[in-house]
């Protein structure tokens, strides 16, 4: 049993495999929050909060004499709003008479084996027993407001998720101006916030910065995660590094406008309260209706940031993603789009086609410009008929001709849009987010479906059944262009136009959830302008996620980096484009691009007709090469072993099967530089007492006065054997590598290990 509740001290322990989060019902029947960190045993958590009064922080009624008790003091599990805690608060309420005020108090609680389910939300689930349930029932006395908090233990993967259901019991109408999916009181300890910020094209860039006494907000009012803020922050020990100290995750499972507070207060306890953004939220809840906030999945080890990272990746990949593409590996594709932009004909994606097969690219996309009048991103969305005039005969007398290459064939839309130059916007413009009597905004001349109305959904679910039942399409890449702004839904009443953007995202959720349940054999890759919805929530049906539209390699790694605290290699989408790279301009190796894009998920965008024999060449090699790897890179264990411009010439990173039996470590030298000093690496993860071979190393992009040292260098290294203990704490040190970003690649295996399997470990 992982949920343990002592019933003489009402107390709750949930117990993972090195975690214990704990909770108790205090004499007054609040649920206060004890302990989450690393596994203790026999205590009293309770002694750690001893009974103090705090000037102007109010005391509950029945300890109005004594001053003892205050709400503004004590850690809670889920707040109230308006009864005399000032920090930050996970719910307001508002009755019939105005009055907004909620007070929880506990009523009962259930174990159960298994996993709950938030319906039409996305969340964890399990399928092997992993999982146990808590559900814990509170209740406020004048409204009749039940709160039911939710938490799953998944004991050996060292995760708890929560999320909150709030009831109406009582007999009026209810007004929730905010509902959070959870709170987590951190009462002592000195903090650090790791975060990642970004913008469109430079998504997730980490910043870590000590918690001021003060408020720090992270959100999105956009209508979706954004490229701007991830719902997904950490809180580590001022000491903490990628190996030691204390680290605690907090990862939304929402993929809409999300907030996140953390304060530190005036006694030294950090509060975390995450959960839908509350501006412009209002959500009508009638006698006997029920609301569900998003999930929330925890995580916290002491052994540093790369452990908690792992934990995450390995959780995401087994317990979030679905399908039967969660463990498969993902073809090796050709997208068309930084080659032909919207300017194709069949003929032309033939002849991409028919390169990249001889090459041994295993899947063609055809990207956006396919359907309706869709010479440009000003018109066409919403209009997906096929383009004759650019496809004659349809689709598939082109699939047919991508198939006879011995490819697969994908296809890229844009579900959620509509371009006001269409003719679905002429015939329903109540279809679209629009204000009342005011012109809207428009971002690529479209305008955002209203995805709160059924009849929308149902017309999308239509057109992409009809697709994907009608043509062999074994990919599809999901775009989402722009945010939304203007959010009025004309299908809802004034009262609940503060439902219109999360009952959008229901909507989003309902058509993914069907589409991913009626086609499990094709693979979604989820998109937002890149990276602009990269999230758990929509891990939950799409296994890859476009990472950014910033294909330059160089700019990737950072982006990459940062995406790595949270989210898995497995996830991230990734490309070999075109050079000079047609966002930044800037020229790099094709083999350092190959590097980089094999911390993802690997394909191709980029005209391969305009690559030389020798080009040809590498790229032949670099498929095998990442098919040989391609588990490894996949499932094995992350390590991040030096970060872009932290020591301000390379990145380095790694990839360890979880036996131990293989490890891949990748270095791109970001500023080569003159008299410079020696790269060195201690690696992580391998075995201490095993002894290790390097049995390939690549080596690209070295300048060619500098090939000699690069021969002699890097390549010298390849045969060598190392214990596990040197290669950990003594290291490798490769010479200065010149040029334009050269990059290395070193394989090694395990020549000890056991005969059986290709020490590559499992797949995803």
């Amino acid at each position: 049993m992982s949920i343990h509740f002592d019933p003489a001290q009402r107390c709750f322990r949930l117990q993972t495999r090195t975690t214990t989060y704990a909770m108790q019902v205090d004499s007054r029947g609040h649920l206060l929050h004890l302990y989450y960190g690393c596994r203790i045993g026999v205590g009293d958590l309770a002694a750690l909060y001893p009974p103090a009064d705090v000037s102007f922080s109010p005391n509950y009624y029945d300890e109005r004499r004594t001053r003892r008790a205050s709400p503004d003091i004590l850690p809670q599990e889920y707040t109230g709003c308006n009864v005399g805690d000032f920090r930050l608060s996970c719910l307001s309420v508002t009755d019939a008479a105005g009055a907004r005020g909620a007070d929880f108090t506990y009523v009962c609680h259930e174990v159960r084996p298994g996993k709950y389910a938030l319906e039409g939300l996305p969340a964890a689930h399990d399928e092997d027993g992993a999982a146990e349930t808590l559900a814990v029932r509170l209740r406020d006395a004048v409204t009749g407001l039940e709160l039911e908090l939710l938490y799953a233990v998944y004991a050996d993967a060292d995760i708890i998720t929560r999320a909150a259901r709030l009831v109406n019991a009582g007999p009026g109408v209810l007004r929730l101006g905010k509902a959070a999916s959870a709170c987590l009181d951190l009462p002592y300890g000195r903090w650090d916030l790791v975060h990642f910020h970004g913008r469109h094209a430079m998504e997730r860039q980490a910043q870590r910065l000590p918690l001021p006494d003060a408020v720090t907000t992270v959100s999105s009012m956009r209508g979706a995660s954004s490229h701007h803020h991830n719902p997904f922050v950490i809180l580590c020990g001022h000491d903490a590094t990628e190996e030691t100290g204390d680290c605690c995750g907090v990862m939304l499972a929402y993929s809409g406008s999300f907030r996140t507070d953390i304060e530190q207060t005036q006694t030294g306890l950090v509060r975390v309260v995450t959960g839908i953004q509350d501006e412009g939220f209002c959500w009508l809840l009638e006698p006997g209706q029920a609301f569900t906030a998003p999930e929330v999945i925890l995580a916290y080890t002491g052994a540093g940031l790369g452990a908690l990272s792992r934990l995450y990746h390995r959780f995401l990949r087994r317990y979030v993603c679905r399908g039967p593409w969660r463990g498969a590996r993902r073809p090796v594709l050709i997208n068309n789009w930084e080659a032909t932009y919207f300017d194709f004909t069949a003929d032309k994606i033939a002849a991409i086609a028919e390169k990249a097969a001889a090459l041994g690219v295993e899947l063609m996309v055809l990207d956006d410009g396919w359907f309706g009048k869709r010479d440009d991103d000003n018109s066409g969305l919403g209009d997906w008929q096929v383009n004759t005039a650019k496809l004659p005969g349809g689709l598939d007398p082109l699939i047919d001709r991508v198939h006879a290459l011995g490819m697969r064939f994908g296809i890229w839309v844009e579900p959620e849009m509509v371009s006001e130059d269409s003719d679905l916007y002429r015939a329903h413009p109540d279809w679209a987010l629009t204000l009342p009597g005011r012109r809207p905004a428009t971002g690529r001349g479209q305008l955002a479906l209203d995805l709160a109305r059924p009849e929308v959904v149902d017309y999308i679910l239509g057109w992409m059944t009809d697709l994907l039942q009608n043509h062999d399409i074994a990919y599809v890449k999901w775009d989402m262009n722009r945010n939304l702004s203007d959010v009025y839904s004309r299908a809802l009443p004034p009262e609940r136009q503060g439902e219109a953007a999360h009952r959008c995202m229901l909507g989003v959720y309902r058509l993914l959830e069907t589409l991913t349940q009626r086609f499990p054999q094709v693979l979604f890759e989820g998109c937002a302008g890149g990276g602009g919805r990269f999230d758990a929530g929509m891990l939950c049906y799409f296994p890859q996620i476009w990472c950014s539209d910033d294909t330059d390699a160089v700019e990737r790694l950072t982006i990459q980096h940062g995406t790595s605290f949270g989210y898995p290699v497995s996830a991230m989408g990734a490309h070999v484009s075109a050079c000079p790279n047609h966002q930044t301009g800037r020229t790099t190796p094709l083999g350092t691009r190959a590097v980089v894009a094999m911390c993802g998920t690997f394909g191709y965008e980029l005209d391969l007709g305009r690559l030389t024999p020798e080009e040809c060449d590498a790229v032949r090699g670099q498929i095998e090469r990442f098919r040989r790897w391609a588990d490894l890179i996949a499932g094995g264990d992350f390590a991040r072993l030096a970060a872009p411009g932290e020591n301000g010439s390379f990145a380095a990173w790694q990839m360890t099967a979880p036996d131990a039996g293989a490890a891949l470590v990748s270095v791109v030298v970001t500023h080569p530089q003159a008299n410079a000093r020696p790269l060195h690496l201690r690696l992580r993860d391998v075995a201490p007492d095993a002894l290790y071979q390097i049995d390939e190393v690549f080596v690209c992009g070295c300048g060619q006065a500098a090939d000699a040292q690069c021969v002699t260098g890097p390549r010298a290294l390849q045969g060598q054997a190392f214990s596990g203990s040197f290669l950990r704490y003594a290291g490798l040190t490769l010479p200065a590598l010149y040029g334009d970003y050269p990059a290395v690649q070193l394989h090694l295996t395990r020549v000890d290990a056991p005969e059986e399997g290709d020490g590559n470990g499992p797949a995803i």
